[in-house]
């Protein structure tokens, strides 16, 4: 049955590539809310779009609009009939929050409080899904992994404003009874990244001969690690919680105890690597020469974490998986990368 759907942040890295995955899945419209800044880039749509039918690009609606704004009459006509909602919309780099830390507040708590408020007026609404991240439960130690409902240690302002754009929604679902459902993803890479992501980042260095940067612990032994997470993966894992919103939530809260029953989701990476191993990866698959150095990130990065790490067993127990391994998808995206460079440049 066709539905119509709202993706805030539609045209950014994840955005675009769930909008993918819903038109080459389902007969849905979308409406893609996106204000269009340094990570919101219309042209992942033309590039996206290029080879596909008439009809289908017809289904994907684009509208410029700042949720740090109320949503206007004229965009409320548009999308007061929408069933469902992506809330993707977010400032997300950890550099940029340290150094403009009121903007991620105003971006990421403040832009999600307008959206669930006028979400309460949104009659045909059957589910909200707020993207978050792992950085929420701050630094894990080795061996360490969070479950969904453990509690937020946020080491930076980025961190900290998803965190408080979770506890809106928990409170907007608890209070008003809005269906909502949180995510918390690993470290996400995939086509048409932002350039300044570590994954692009790192094949352009290595193609233009440039040194690459490790962060590692304050002796340099150890390289910081993150479990990565192929974008397609991220797609289906939404999809399969839109199709399952019912049954998780009933599998997470089986009983009638009091308090906030919000469904929060870990979506696992299906391998941790640390920073170097993937360099080396990306050197591997790409044929250019590795040459690189480790830094304490201590000194190098205030505000970050050498690891993080979340516990997806949930949704695996319940029936999903992610379809890539780390190595097929990053020499896929490698390959695609070479075959696609002006995505490599700034």
């Amino acid at each position: 049955m066709s539905k119509k759907v709202v993706v805030t942040g539609g045209a950014g890295f994840i955005g675009h590539i769930l909008i993918k995955y819903i038109l080459d899945n389902t007969d849905w419209q979308v409406i893609s809310l996106d204000r269009l800044d340094y990570s919101g880039n219309l042209n992942r749509f033309s590039h996206m779009l290029k080879d596909y039918p008439e009809e289908d690009k017809k289904r994907l609606q684009i509208i410029y609009h700042d949720l740090k704004s109320e949503i206007n009459n004229l965009l409320d006509t548009k999308v007061k009939d929408a069933e469902i909602i992506y809330h993707l919309a977010a400032s997300s780099h950890v550099d940029r929050s340290i150094v403009d830390p009121l903007t991620f507040v105003k971006d990421n708590v403040l832009a999600t409080a307008n959206l669930l408020n006028y979400a309460r007026s949104m009659d045909k609404l059957e589910l909200m899904v707020y993207f978050s991240t792992d950085e929420v439960f701050g630094p894990a130690k080795i061996g360490q992994s969070f479950l969904e409902w453990d509690r937020y240690n946020s080491t930076n302002p980025y961190s900290a404003a998803k965190a408080g754009g979770e506890e809106l929604a928990i409170a907007f679902e608890n209070t008003y009874g809005l269906p909502i459902a949180i995510t918390h993803c690993m470290n996400v890479y995939g086509e048409r990244q932002h350039p300044e992501k570590y994954i692009p980042n790192t094949l352009w260095k290595l193609k233009n001969n440039k040194k690459i940067t490790i962060h590692a612990n304050k002796d340099r032994s150890t390289p910081g690690s993150r479990h990565y997470l192929y974008s397609e993966d991220v797609a289906n894992s939404v999809m399969f919680i839109t199709e399952n919103y019912e049954k998780l939530k009933k599998i997470q809260f089986p009983t009638n105890e009091v308090g906030p029953k919000c469904l929060k989701v870990n979506i696992p990476g299906t391998k941790e690597l640390d920073n170097l191993e993937v360099a080396k990866l990306i050197s591997e698959f790409s044929g250019f020469n590795l040459d690189y150095e480790l830094v304490d990130f201590h000194s190098s990065r205030p505000g970050h974490d050498l690891r993080y790490a979340i516990d997806g067993e949930f949704i695996t127990s319940a029936g999903w998986g992610p379809k890539y391994t780390v190595e097929d998808s990053l020499e896929k995206l490698v390959k695609w990368y070479l075959e696609n460079p002006e995505w490599l440049e700034f």
